[in-house]
């Protein structure tokens, strides 16, 4: 049974913004809206058994996901404690009033969305009804009108890969990365796009635990270059900085060139490369300089130092585009396929698997390991007789593949991959990024 519970004091992180869900009661609440972050967990659950012999199956397996989790959260508010709106509600967070996030307006005279007369339309729901993803029009595909949730403050580069990944979408800044996920499972976003990977920095640890924890599903990804601007409030001379303020892999992306300048600063790690512009000039520090995006410098009245300041220009973060329900893959486009699995019996067997993909001439574009945070350690051998046997470290293994699901070969080979696992996920079949790259400009 799965329930909301409140989160630790590590996870009281919020999002900030206007309010923007389609499906609360009109009354508005005064001042700024805020939403805690909730972590809910689900059992784990398998890719089917054997080959996939059709689109109409594999829509099936995709499905799986989804449906399962809907089904549980009604199960579970059919049994869980209501507040006199028929909902969980959520407590203020630091003073400000949150959303209460009703489903159901008040009066409980919501209608069916959709249907196939105009009676179904009229037709009143039962009071305290949830609202599902079956009750819901889809959203638009082309990016037009979406809500598009990432991490950051506007001016990130997280913000310049959302809008390149659905133009014209209704941006929505998170403070966490976590909350990014959040905003879509709670209808408050429909998209949600953050990086999984940097060509100099390598892969972003915490979303890839995170892409575990929820049930989104992986619909698309885009690849942004990198282009750092040295920032300081305007007026300001650069022998007159004593502390250069970003992201931590930001500062390390230009550690040679801020050498090259000459500035004997200290180096200071902040959240997030746009959020050190906007501290900056909120507290007019005029000893202080950023390393964030000339959009950044822009938005925060920052006068730019120096522009392209990256130590290599062929920066590149790819970020991955996560929605509430999987995409129907197609074979008339290259796509890209990325799964997670376990297995309990060795390292041989990651050979196994890796050899699923090579007979069948399977590209793969990425592996990455991560701890098994339910089976950190596995004793080697009958410990009791061997009296402090060796321990080996468990992992779970992300790998993106060049290949589609709707082809039988990718189909097989996943049919092979789960002879071998203990645990097999589809993360999500999408499109690659085809677009045209060209080095980001630089010194």
């Amino acid at each position: 049974m799965q329930t909301l519970s409140p989160p630790p004091s590590s996870l009281n992180s919020s999002l900030t913004g206007t309010n923007r869900h389609r499906h609360r009661p009109s009354s508005s609440v005064a001042g700024p809206t805020v939403v805690r972050c909730i972590h809910r967990s689900y059992d784990s659950v398998n890719f089917p058994a054997g080959a996939v012999r059709s689109r109409s199956d594999w829509q099936s397996s995709c499905a799986i996901l989804s449906s399962k989790v809907a089904a549980q959260e009604q199960h579970s508010d059919s049994r869980s404690g209501r507040d006199n709106n028929g909902l969980d509600s959520i407590a203020s967070v630091n003073g400000h009033k949150t959303i209460d996030l009703d489903l159901v307006p008040a009066d409980g005279t919501a209608t069916v969305v959709g249907g196939d007369s105009s009676s179904n339309n009229d037709r009143p729901l039962p009071m305290q009804r949830p609202l599902t993803i079956t009750d819901l029009a889809p959203a638009p595909m082309h990016g037009a009108q979406l809500r598009v949730a990432y991490q950051g403050v506007p001016g990130a580069y997280s913000e310049a890969a959302a809008g390149k990944a659905y133009p014209q979408c209704d941006a929505i800044p998170c403070d966490q990365f976590e909350v990014a996920f959040q905003a879509v499972e709670l209808w408050i976003a429909d998209r949600a796009v953050l990086p999984v990977e940097n060509s100099l920095g390598g892969s972003i640890h915490r979303n890839y635990d995170l892409l575990l924890r929820h049930r989104l599903h992986i619909v698309g990804e885009v690849q942004l270059p990198v282009h750092h601007c040295l920032m300081a409030l305007p007026g300001v001379r650069k022998e007159y900085i004593t502390r250069v303020i970003s992201h931590p892999q930001a500062l390390a992306q230009c550690e040679h060139t801020l050498t090259k300048l000459g500035l004997q600063a200290a180096r200071e790690a902040v959240d997030d490369t746009a959020g050190a512009a906007e501290y900056i000039a909120a507290n007019g520090l005029r000893d202080t300089a950023a390393i964030a995006s000339a959009r950044a410098a822009e938005l925060y009245g920052m006068q730019i130092l120096a522009d392209g300041i990256q130590d290599d220009c062929g920066n590149v973060t790819r970020f991955v585009m996560l929605a509430r329900e999987p995409i129907i893959p197609r074979t008339d486009r290259p796509f890209k396929t990325s799964i997670v699995f376990a297995h309990d019996k060795g390292m041989s067997v990651l050979f196994k698997v890796l050899s699923a993909f090579a007979f069948r001439n399977i590209n793969l574009t990425k592996i990455e390991s991560r701890p098994h945070r339910n089976r950190p350690v596995r004793l080697a051998g009958d410990g009791a007789s061997e009296g402090g046997t060796a321990k080996h470290f468990e992992y779970l293994f992300y790998v993106d593949f060049e290949a589609s699901m709707a082809e039988v070969r990718a189909q097989n080979a996943l049919a092979e991959v789960q002879e071998f696992t203990s645990f097999l996920r589809v993360l999500g079949s999408y499109p690659m990024d085809m677009t045209p790259w060209s080095p980001s400009g630089g010194d």
